[in-house]
This record gives structure tokens, C-alpha cells and sequence, in this order.
């Protein structure tokens, strides 16, 4: 469903004549995969060459849950990352679903993420309020990001998983 969005969406800007970035943001669930089971590794193969300008995750998670995610992207994305949690994960209660994460929380955690994975683009969003956006602005305005230095491993992805092409040495 991404790919064929990412190529429908670069059609429309092109028939636009529109100069915009392309951005792919990923929900995984905690069970660690995409609804369909994908694992991160076959959405970044899949997904970074068709020329999308930044890729991260957002919803279905908090800050806590997407971690390992950022961290994988961090070591293998050649492009720009970005997050946007949850506040928590969603509590049901008999008013609705409740996010337990504080605006400092929040702040903190997209301030680690811009210090120890180089994420360039950061917010907030279910449960994220004005004032979750508001702390993590104020937490981060004139970061820079941690510097990357990315190492790719070329290989093909399924559905599900990607497999790294690999050479044994005879």
C-alpha cells in the first residue's frame, strides 16, 4: 500500500509541477511489525529507492515502543528520519481511550531521538496535545540532529521481511 502511494503521490506533484518532499511515515504495531506483519527492514528496502526524501515512524505507538525501529533506521536509512508518537500507549477507559505520556516525557524522549538517532524531523500524534508539541518544540528548537553515518545492506524485500544479499568468500 505505501509503495503504490509514494508512486501515485510523485505522479500527482509531477502533474503539478510541484517541488515538494516526499515523506513516508510508518505505524508498527507492539508487536513489533506493520498490521500486515512487515518488519522495518523490508519497509526501508522497499521503500528508499523509490526516491522519498524522508522516512520514520508515527502513530499506533509511544516513544518507548518505536526506539529499536529509529535506532534500525538510524543505522541503515541513507535518507532523513522522523517521529511522531503517540502520547503512550492508548489506556480504554469508560470516558475513551486515555494517553498516559506527560508533555515532559514527550520532550524528552524526541530529544533523545534527535541526539542518539539524528531524527530531523520530530512531533506528536494521537494523544499529543498543544502542549506536548509545545515542550518538545521548546526541547528541541536549534538541535541539530546527531550525525549519521548509515550503513546500508543491499538486499531484497518481501511482504514481510527483507533478506540481505550476501557473497561468501570461496
Amino acid at each position: 500500500q505505501t509503495k503504490s502511494s509514494i508512486l501515485g503521490a510523485r505522479r500527482a506533484l509531477d502533474a503539478l509541477g510541484a517541488d515538494l518532499p516526499l515523506l513516508v511515515s510508518l505505524a508498527f504495531e507492539t508487536t513489533g511489525t506493520m498490521l500486515l506483519g512487515s518488519e522495518i527492514g523490508a519497509a526501508l528496502t522497499a521503500l528508499e529507492p523509490l526516491g522519498i526524501d524522508m522516512i520514520g515512524l508515527n502513530c499506533s505507538t509511544g516513544p518507548a515502543e518505536m526506539s529499536e525501529h529509529l535506532r534500525y533506521l538510524a543505522r541503515h536509512s541513507r535518507i532523513p528520519l522522523l517521529c511522531m508518537p503517540n502520547a503512550g500507549l492508548p489506556i480504554l477507559t469508560k470516558d475513551g481511550a486515555y494517553f498516559p505520556l506527560t508533555p515532559p516525557e514527550m520532550a524528552d524522549a524526541q530529544e533523545t531521538f534527535v541526539r542518539q538517532y539524528g531524527l530531523s524531523l520530530v512531533g506528536g500524534c494521537c494523544g499529543s496535545t498543544p502542549e506536548h508539541l509545545r515542550q518538545v518544540v521548546e526541547r528541541v528548537r536549534g538541535m541539530a540532529p546527531a550525525e549519521r553515518r548509515p550503513q546500508p545492506e543491499p538486499g531484497a524485500a518481501s511482504l514481510y521481511q527483507t533478506v540481505p544479499f550476501r557473497q561468501d568468500t570461496a
